[in-house]
């Protein structure tokens, strides 16, 4: 009961995290770390459980996905959409598959996540404050050049603590794309780099699985889904209004003091 309650908190927490630049994988490692929590071996649940936050995102923009789909074939813009983030997905993917065992076995480390998150939080207050006025406004519309130079900026996170849709958005910005549009783009190209990520890590680890490890990571993904339904179109609202910055100061925060409780 103790594991799947944990379990519980954790998918709550992935599904609060997971579309904001604070990074909801260095967040996960922080928690099962400094409670002694015991998840499933080989780091598999702090990332499997990101599928509800990715099931969250199918489900919330189902009509402007399935549209993309049903639409490729006829419509020149739409299929260059569903390219867009095939391309963009592919930096990702390649990094990812060639360093996997190592990013788990070296960079999977709470006083690492804790750095990342003080240096991101900086890089955040340092492109709200010199970023280009922007100039691409609409996701539907990028050219392929930019969603995978967007790609390329998401490979950096694979260091945990880094933030997948901060290292996107952030960069992003920095290529012209609005606040919105680089929030947008950052959900979209999170279905197929999480989706492969989940699947990859599940085959690794297919030899460590028990029934019970199962149960748990169903429990947090489910948790995950639900969370990240009601926090989708609250993120977007609220970084129309108010911008990144205060995410920046809370990773600094975060980061500032995970590392005094670690290394004190």
């Amino acid at each position: 009961m103790e594991s799947f309650f944990s379990a519980l908190l954790l998918g709550i927490l992935e599904g609060l995290t997971e579309f904001i630049p604070v990074s909801s994988t260095g967040h996960l490692i922080l928690a099962i770390d400094l409670l002694g929590l015991k998840m499933p071996p080989g780091k598999v649940f702090e990332i499997v459980i990101q599928l509800g936050a990715i099931l969250a995102i199918c489900w919330v923009y189902r009509v402007q996905l399935f549209g993309a789909v049903w639409g490729a074939p006829s419509d020149p813009e739409k299929r260059q959409f569903l390219i867009n983030i095939l391309l963009a997905f592919i930096p990702s993917a390649i990094v990812g598959v060639t360093l996997h065992d190592t990013i788990k076995s070296v960079l999977f480390d709470p006083v690492i996540v804790a750095v990342m998150l003080v240096v991101g939080g900086f890089i955040i207050l340092a492109v709200e404050r010199y970023k280009p006025a922007p100039k691409h406004h609409n996701v539907e519309t990028f050219s392929w050049k930019l969603a995978l130079k967007i790609g390329l900026c998401q490979a950096v996170s694979v260091i945990p603590g880094t933030s997948r849709s901060g290292a996107t958005i952030m960069g992003a910005m920095l290529l012209g794309v609005d606040r919105k549009a680089a929030a947008e783009f950052s959900f979209f190209l999170a279905i197929p780099t999480m989706l492969s990520a989940s699947a990859y890590d599940l085959y690794k680890n297919a030899d460590h699985l028990t029934l019970q490890g199962m149960e748990v990571i169903a429990i947090g993904t489910a948790a995950a889904f639900f969370t990240a339904m009601l926090v989708i179109k609250a993120v977007l609202t609220f970084i129309s209004t108010h911008g990144f910055v205060p995410f920046a100061y809370y990773r600094i925060a975060v980061g500032s003091l995970m590392l005094a409780l670690l290394l004190g």
